[in-house]
C-alpha cells in the first residue's frame, strides 16, 4: 500500500494546526487508499539547517537529518496542513523541506490550509509554489479552511463544514491518481 505522510506544519505553542491534521489523518485512514502517518514538526523539532553538505548530495552528517530522509524517502505522498503567518507557510516547513532534496522528489502533495477570513490560501499559494522546486507536484485540489476557529470545540477538536468534507475527499481522491502515476516518473531514472 503506498505511504501518505501527513505533515502538521505548525510549532508554536497554542497551535491548532495538529487538530486540523488529526482530522485529515482520520479521513486518509477512513479512505483506506493509504499508509498514513501523522508528522508533526513541533514534536520532530529539526534545528535550523545544519548540514554542511548540499542536500542534492545525500551526504548527511547529523542523525536527525538521517531520520528526516528515511521518514520522507519511504512516502509515496504527502499532505501538508499548514497554518498561513505573514501572507506565507511557517517557516519550520520551509527548513524541513530544505534538509532534504532527492527524497521529495517525483511524489504528489496535497494542501490543507487554514486562516481567517484568506482561509491560508497565500500561504498555501507559496508553498506550491516552493514545492516545485523540490519536484514535488502540488494538487489543484486543496482543503482551504476559513475562520477555522469556529470550528474547533471546547474539547480541542476541529470539526469541519460539509465542504471541507467534500474538498478533502476531492483532494483524496486526485492524490491516490497522481501518486500512481508518478509512481512511473520516479522509476524512470532515464
Amino acid at each position: 500500500m503506498d505511504k501518505l505522510k501527513i505533515i502538521s506544519a505548525t510549532v508554536r505553542p497554542g497551535r491548532k494546526g495538529p487538530m486540523i491534521a488529526e482530522w485529515i489523518t482520520g479521513i486518509a485512514r477512513q479512505s483506506g487508499s493509504f499508509d498514513v502517518e501523522l508528522i508533526d514538526l513541533g514534536e520532530l523539532k529539526l534545528p535550523l539547517m545544519d548540514e554542511s553538505n548540499h542536500p542534492a548530495m545525500k551526504k548527511y552528517e547529523h542523525d536527525h537529518t538521517k531520520k528526516w530522509s528515511a521518514k520522507i524517502e519511504e512516502a509515496d505522498a504527502f499532505i501538508f496542513v499548514t497554518g498561513e503567518y505573514d501572507f506565507g507557510y511557517p517557516s519550520p516547513l520551509r527548513n524541513a523541506l530544505e534538509f532534504l532534496y532527492q527524497e521529495w522528489n517525483y511524489k504528489a502533495a496535497g494542501i490543507v490550509s487554514y486562516g481567517g477570513i484568506s482561509a491560508g490560501t497565500r500561504a498555501a499559494n507559496a508553498l506550491k509554489a516552493d514545492l516545485s522546486t523540490f519536484k514535488v507536484v502540488p494538487l489543484y485540489e486543496m482543503v482551504n479552511i476559513p475562520f477555522f476557529t469556529e470550528h474547533i470545540t471546547e474539547n480541542d477538536t476541529f470539526e469541519p463544514n460539509e465542504t471541507s468534507v467534500k474538498a478533502a475527499g476531492a483532494l483524496l481522491k486526485e492524490l491516490v491518481r497522481w501518486t500512481k502515476g508518478l509512481k512511473t516518473i520516479k522509476a524512470d531514472k532515464g
